[in-house]
């Protein structure tokens, strides 16, 4: 996960490069998927970006490499200071709303000082309503010596709730003894709740372009459907158009997040998952069956239509 302060006005630049980073990780081995996530407003222009891959050596090749660092270079001037990175091995990713990864710089020889402080601060979090779960990442040889922890709440409110409490300021004027500096990320996907996969799944959540073919599969048909059905009966009824509208968004909405989107998340498995979808030809087996099948929606609502 590497977090960069955007120069501001510069923004539109930064995409262009950003781009041209992501074509050209593509093509290293181990590649799973990149997520990109903007600033939010108060954050500064700070973006994150994660890039996924299936083991530890090939995401220590990809960094390494002369690729990486070339583009690296190309880049500098759009930003602030050098970018930051930090290295996620193993754990069980985040599926909800908003999640937060500190790293810390662990003093030497106070390692088990600065887990028993770890697991106290745990204990603190628990009590805070939104909670979902943290997870401690340990260093990662010949890559990064930093130690990080990554924890999530169900909204942002109740992630801001914890990170402004005089109980987490307490703790870290107590744990600035066990080690220096920290650094703060914060990440959100950009569907939430719509892909969920089971309690404990460790394969992965999909990228954001997956996410969003996925869920224009879903809503298109049931958008449809409710207009030929609901949509017709509340103007028959004359109900009044705005009402109307309310009443066709708010059941498709309930549809899509209890109903279409598990079905399709199924059905999809086995494209969305990245710890699933490893080689190109099931990645572009699971694209072009999806837009099969809109291609097959759009001509069964034109006809029926």
């Amino acid at each position: 996960m590497t977090s960069q302060k955007v120069l501001q006005g510069r923004e539109d630049d930064y995409k262009r490069w950003q781009e041209g980073v992501n074509r050209a990780v593509r093509d290293f081995d181990g590649f799973e998927g990149t997520e990109s996530y903007p600033p939010d407003s108060g954050e500064g222009n700070e973006w994150v970006v994660v890039f996924r891959f299936a083991r530890v050596d090939q995401l220590s090749a990809w960094l390494t490499s002369g690729t990486r660092h070339r583009l690296l270079d190309e880049g500098r001037e759009l930003f602030e200071e050098e970018p930051s990175q930090e290295v996620l091995s193993g754990g069980v990713a985040a599926q909800e709303a908003v999640t937060a990864v500190v790293s810390h710089e662990v003093r030497t020889g106070r390692e088990q000082d600065f887990l028993r402080w770890q697991h106290k601060t745990l204990k603190a979090q628990e009590k805070y309503p939104g909670f979902m779960g943290a997870e401690l990442f340990t260093p990662v040889e010949g890559i990064q010596d930093r130690w990080v922890v990554a924890f999530r709440f169900d909204t942002r409110e109740h992630l801001d709730e914890w990170m402004e409490s005089d109980v987490r300021r307490k703790l870290l004027d107590e744990g600035r003894e066990y080690f220096g500096k920290y650094d703060v990320r914060q990440i959100g996907s950009a569907f939430s709740g719509w892909f969920r996969f089971g309690e404990g799944e460790q394969e992965g959540i999909p990228p954001n372009w997956k996410q969003a073919m996925s869920v224009l599969l879903a809503l298109f048909p049931t958008v449809m459907v409710l207009n030929l059905t609901v949509g017709r009966a509340l103007t028959d009824a004359g109900v009044p158009e705005y009402l109307g509208l309310f009443i066709s968004n708010a059941l498709s909405v309930g549809l899509l997040t209890w109903v279409v989107m598990p079905l399709v998340n199924r059905a999809l498995a086995f494209w969305l998952l990245p710890g699933r979808a490893r080689s190109r030809r099931v990645r572009m087996a699971g694209t072009a069956l999806v837009l099969a099948c809109y291609v097959l929606l759009i001509v069964l609502f034109g006809l029926t239509t």
